[in-house]
């Protein structure tokens, strides 16, 4: 956990233009910034990354309502530019996020069954 992590709010607090600032030793610089919503159905997340590198990227949760259950699905894509595509050889990007959507969807999990 960045014990140093400084957090900043913008914009509305909720639904389109609601943005979240970071910036932390281990966590780097970034923002989200909520874009599109669909209720009850989708929200789309411009987020960006500055430190320690910089990327681009979409994330977007999708709730599809299945008799008495809701299948939930978490992407997150962007354009690859080459610096992106040559650290994927040395790097396991699924690795270095994989955990964090893990922890992500297990914290969605348990406050949905409350």
């Amino acid at each position: 956990m960045d014990t140093d992590l400084q957090r900043s709010y913008s914009g509305p607090a909720a639904g389109v233009g609601a943005v979240y600032n970071w910036e932390g030793k281990k966590t780097g610089v970034g923002r989200m910034e909520i874009v599109e919503t669909s209720a009850p159905s989708l929200v789309k997340i411009k987020l960006d990354f500055f430190k320690p590198f910089e990327a681009h990227n979409t994330a977007e949760f999708t709730l599809q309502a299945q008799g008495d259950t809701t299948n939930f699905t978490w992407a997150m894509y962007g354009p690859s530019p080459y610096m992106s595509k040559l650290m994927g050889i040395f790097f396991s990007i699924d690795k270095m996020v994989g955990k964090d959507f893990e922890a992500g969807l297990e914290k969605m999990k348990v406050a949905a069954e409350k």
